[in-house]
């Protein structure tokens, strides 16, 4: 007699027979959703949908529309994508993933590449789609995966797979070929439907899905010259000293050599900003504002400060405005559609303040700017600015690149400037490491370290915040004069000894705690580093604590 269990979803006790997987319940409940179901939460805990239930559960599905769920849709077109690249161009063609770009991920090639090409990539991928060809989950022993990586000349696979503990590995399975993906999977090549390839040169082109903020189309691909100029010049550098993933990383820290690439990271992006001055300063004459933007955790405070060091090396004397102190007073501020104050909206700022502020600044009159009180929610005027011949304003705010704002300047008295974590480090040659998630790590360091707040109330606000950068930053990057990457190539081996012990301080029950356990698994790929030389100028130490600007 088989047994049964009780399982609640969606506030609803079932019952169902011991061992069903968690694919085998799913069908009775796919009609409630749009987008195929791809995993699940059973108490909190992440599982993909080949796990059998022996026990009373809660189960949550989740579709592309979830942050995991998305994660998960990305992996399996991955693999579709290599599985479909390796069937017309031969076993020793491959695919490196690079990083993200236009809500999509740019990806090379190790074989010449044309529109026709692409185009035959992307039949292929639909019909394996279509044939809904089962992607099998495989736990083998570590060593032996090694050996298969290596027969397949993988060494960037090989290499993940020797930093890792485990004894036994977890394995996917397409047709005949097995590969390692640290995200879940979703059991078969039909849930992944939605995508579209871009080509952009002859060994690169863009995979783009749906994202959980657009899931239900998928818009034309826009390049960003200025962000993938960036990506592509760390890329290259990360090449020549050989950290080009957590491979090359981990042998340096397992070399002690982790110090010297840390002063070598260090001194070129200082010397990128140091560069930046310099520009700023050849045109004085012209520039007289210098508005800076980028989202969460992006470290632009230490960025501004630092430009401001540089640019008052060659003479020049920042005055430095936060769009923070023009917000509107509180009983006049936006609410959002859940009747909630919306800060983040460019209404919450008051704009007409602020664009004559800033005109009556530039035109030599002294004025009494505001500083926002927040605990009462309204501006305080106790402050009086006035630029002389050589001041220079630096001016700091979500808003700073939106082409709504100060529409009285000319534009070439304003020079932008976009600063993001563009994380140039993945993990190997199929699994990347996000910008998202580099800046969430920056985030829970810095929040427990400043705020006293834990893993949890950081990963509840996190959604929100990057809804708001997806609204109100993200589509005026391009607008930017200078794309300033504050990433830097060894940092989550520095953040893991921070934020590991955070992660593990989730309780179970939490319904944060399946994130939680991910970020555990993903920082298990690198080595520990330590921060002893990392300066007291790095932008690094505006999360960690130590720097010189801050404490």
């Amino acid at each position: 007699m088989i047994e049964a269990i009780e399982v609640e979803i969606n506030g609803k006790k079932y019952q169902m027979s011991k061992g069903m997987t968690l694919e085998e319940i799913s069908t009775e409940f796919q009609k409630n959703f749009k987008y195929p179901i791809l995993l699940a939460k059973v108490n909190n805990r992440l599982r993909e949908l080949t796990t059998t239930i022996e026990e009373n559960s809660t189960i949550e599905f989740l579709d592309l529309t979830s942050k995991e769920g998305n994660s998960t849709h990305i992996s399996g077109l991955t693999y579709v994508l290599l599985y479909a690249v390796k069937k017309l161009f031969g076993e020793e063609a491959d695919i490196i993933v690079q990083h993200s770009i236009d809500k999509g991920i740019y990806i090379e090639t190790t074989f010449k590449l044309t529109e026709n090409r692409i185009k035959n990539i992307k039949e292929t991928m639909k019909k394996i789609i279509e044939a809904d060809t089962p992607i099998i989950r495989s736990t083998v022993d570590r060593g032996e995966a090694i050996k298969y990586f290596k027969r397949k000349n993988d060494d960037s696979k090989a290499g993940v797979l020797l930093y890792t503990t485990n004894a036994y590995v977890t394995l996917y399975r397409l047709g005949n070929y097995y590969n390692y993906f640290y995200n879940q999977m979703p059991t078969s090549t039909g849930k992944v439907k939605d995508f579209d390839l871009t080509y952009v040169k002859e060994n690169g082109f863009v995979l783009q899905f749906p994202t959980v903020f657009q899931p239900d189309k998928i818009p034309p691909y826009k390049h960003h010259p200025h962000m993938f100029e960036v990506f592509q010049e760390y890329r290259e550098w990360a090449k020549i000293i050989g950290v080009e993933n957590s491979v090359g990383l981990n042998r340096v820290v397992s070399l002690g050599k982790i110090n010297d690439l840390i002063r070598i990271d260090e001194t070129l992006q200082s010397n990128r900003l140091l560069n930046l001055a310099k520009e700023i300063n050849e045109r004085r004459k012209e520039i007289k504002i210098v508005l800076m933007a980028g989202p969460s955790s992006s470290g632009k405070t230490t960025t501004s400060r630092k430009l401001r060091m540089y640019l008052e090396s060659f003479g020049l004397h920042p005055r430095v405005l936060s769009m923070d102190d023009y917000f509107v007073e509180r009983n006049e501020n936006p609410i959002d559609e859940n009747g909630n104050p919306d800060f983040e909206c460019l209404e919450a700022v008051d704009l007409k303040l602020f664009d004559k502020q800033i005109e009556e600044l530039l035109s030599g009159k002294t004025v009494k700017v505001p500083t926002y009180n927040f605990p009462l929610g309204m501006k305080e005027y106790k402050r009086e600015m006035s630029l002389g011949q050589e001041d220079i304003l630096l001016i700091e705010g979500i808003h700073a690149l939106d082409s709504k704002i100060l529409t009285n300047i000319p534009r070439n008295k304003k020079y932008k400037i976009y600063i993001s974590a563009l994380t140039e480090l993945n993990i190997d040659n199929h699994n990347r490491v996000s910008t998202a998630d580099n800046r969430m790590l920056r985030r829970m360091v810095r929040d427990n370290r400043t705020r006293n707040n834990n893993v949890e109330h950081t990963l509840k606000a996190w959604h929100s915040v990057r809804k708001g950068e997806e609204k109100y930053i993200f589509p005026y990057q391009d607008d930017a004069d200078f794309t300033f990457n504050s990433a830097l190539i060894y940092e989550i081996g520095v953040l893991k000894t921070y934020v590991e012990p955070l992660l593990y301080a989730v309780p179970q029950d939490s319904p944060y705690y399946g994130e939680a356990k991910r970020l555990i698994e993903f920082l298990r790929l690198f080595l520990p580093i330590p921060a002893d030389v990392i300066p007291q100028d790095s932008i690094l130490r505006e999360f960690i604590g130590g720097s010189c600007f801050h404490e």
